[in-house]
């Protein structure tokens, strides 16, 4: 049984990706879930995305869906999340593209593949969280994405452990049924990249340099 690996929060800090993952060396068995928002305010969102694909060479990938991804998915056709996409970093991100409209050229399949959630017996990795007592198949996306502390601040029901990101702590934050691995990586420069780690029944945490 391999480690199960969750990765949130990266912000084009290809650097600190790379940091990360060799801090962590992947094997074969292992499964890497990264839980969104591999884009904007970093220098190298093209290339991070171009790193955690190819992730999938190496050990099992799963790809979440972040709040930066669901504003760039909706950016042409919603101003909301047009001011969003552009107000929230995305100006990096097209530079690292070359342009807008390189970033679906390049990655468009990438981008619309995303999954919402990763559920396993002990956990549920998501960007966000949930909305509190509504059925894990019922929930909204934009609260899967978006969701801070109507989520957090409160206790949740479901039988998992629920492991994400989105809200951005000096240190991963730790409850009885949660963790926030969010640790302001591409918002602030000298904060780390920050993993999640369960591998035979311990839990711990690497960072990026």
């Amino acid at each position: 049984m391999g480690r199960l690996i969750g990765i949130t929060d990266i912000h084009g800090e290809y650097e600190k990706l790379s940091s990360l993952l060799d801090e962590i060396t992947p094997v074969k068995g292992d499964t890497i879930i990264f839980m969104g928002d591999y884009i904007d305010r970093g220098s190298k969102s093209k290339e991070v995305v171009d790193k955690v694909i190819s992730m999938k060479n190496f050990c099992n990938c799963i790809y979440l869906i972040g709040s930066h991804e669901y504003a760039l998915l909706h950016s042409g056709s919603d101003e909301y999340y047009k001011y969003l996409f552009w107000n929230y970093g995305g100006d990096a991100t097209v530079k690292s593209y070359g342009n807008y409209e390189n970033i679906f050229k390049i990655h468009g399949d990438f981008f619309n593949s995303l999954e919402p959630y990763y559920l396993t017996d002990k956990y549920l990795f998501i960007h966000a969280g949930i909305r509190i007592g509504i059925p894990l198949e019922q929930q909204d996306l934009v609260d899967m994405v978006y969701i801070r502390s109507e989520f957090f601040n409160r206790k949740h029901n479901l039988p998992q452990k629920i492991i994400f990101g989105h809200t951005e702590f000096d240190e991963p934050r730790i409850w009885e049924d949660k963790i926030c691995i969010d640790t302001g990586c591409g918002k602030y420069k000298n904060h780390p990249l920050t993993a999640f780690i369960s591998e035979d029944n311990k839990e711990y945490f690497l960072q990026s340099f």
